[in-house]
């Protein structure tokens, strides 16, 4: 199952199954009452109508109230290629924030900021949360994840590397490409290891497991937990694999014209295509 956001033109967002053929959405029900109970609703299946996909916009199936969640450094071997190899590994995850408007869905456009020479990719997996936690075990919080989604951290390093802070990097214009929701079910556990790859125009720069993450889905989302609520809909990306483009020697950074995909076991193929800044004023956001 594929679950996505559907934008229909008065602009309400419906969450629905993306058929195998990708020409349908089939309704569970509105965004904000399916995230009021998604377990619910992917139990018992969508019982809303098809909406054909020409009459529909496919947007993040992502409540406005959303917190995306990221952790930096997640993968020993990207910790080791970046400018944190000479650091030790710290006791909890480095966590940092995207706002919903940064998020994008398959196919979409994403422009590279102006002051940036390009913009670097982050193949990764995201976990949904389904149910509301508080000072959660991480069993508890790992039982909470309903979905996976395949999902790139495409960052504008310039703007990143300025400060110790990484918003302004991490939150470009459509930057944060999210895929179809697999549900938990379907996915099975990430420490059983699911292969990422990322591709450039066709070329593998990222290959790795998503048993070699540092820290668990679980042990993170309870940490979280301990500081402030988590509520159904917020979103947790569990960091990338070795291979990023800033690390090369030349840095290899994506330009307009190239394509990028990540692929993940399970999840599917999600693809963006890189743009030059003027569209920006064009670019759609949920």
């Amino acid at each position: 199952m594929r679950v996505v956001g559907a934008r229909t033109s008065d602009g309400s967002v419906f969450v629905g199954e993306l058929s195998e053929d990708g020409g349908r959405v089939t309704v569970f029900a509105d965004r904000d009452t399916f995230w009021a109970s998604p377990a619910a609703h992917l139990e018992a299946g969508p019982g809303g109508p098809t909406l054909q996909l020409s009459a529909v916009t496919i947007v993040p199936p992502v409540v406005n109230n959303a917190r995306v969640l990221c952790i930096g450094l997640n993968y020993l071997d990207h910790v080791k290629e970046g400018s944190f190899k000479d650091e030790s590994l710290p006791e909890v995850p480095t966590l940092f924030a995207r706002w919903p408007q940064s998020l994008s869905s398959d196919g979409a456009e994403v422009p590279v900021p102006s002051g940036e020479d390009g913009l670097d990719w982050e193949g990764e997996v995201v976990a949904w949360v389904g149910s509301r936690l508080v000072d959660a075990t991480p069993e508890e919080a790992l039982a909470a994840v309903v979905g996976y989604s395949t999902f790139n951290d495409i960052t504008s390093r310039r703007a990143q590397k300025q400060t110790s802070q990484w918003i302004m990097g991490k939150n470009g214009d459509s930057s944060g490409p999210l895929g179809p929701m697999v549900p938990a079910a379907e996915v099975g556990d990430l420490r059983d290891g699911l292969q990422v790859q990322t591709r450039v125009n066709g070329e593998v720069v990222q290959h790795g497991s998503t048993a070699q993450m540092i820290y668990g889905v679980g042990e993170t989302l309870a940490h979280i937990s301990r500081s402030f609520t988590l509520n159904p809909g917020d979103l947790l990306a569990t960091g990338t694999p070795s291979g990023v483009g800033y690390s090369r020697t030349p840095p290899w950074l994506l330009q307009p014209g190239d394509v990028v995909e990540v692929e993940i076991e399970r999840l599917g193929v999600l693809t963006s295509h890189i743009v030059d800044n003027g569209h920006r004023l064009k670019t759609d956001h949920a």
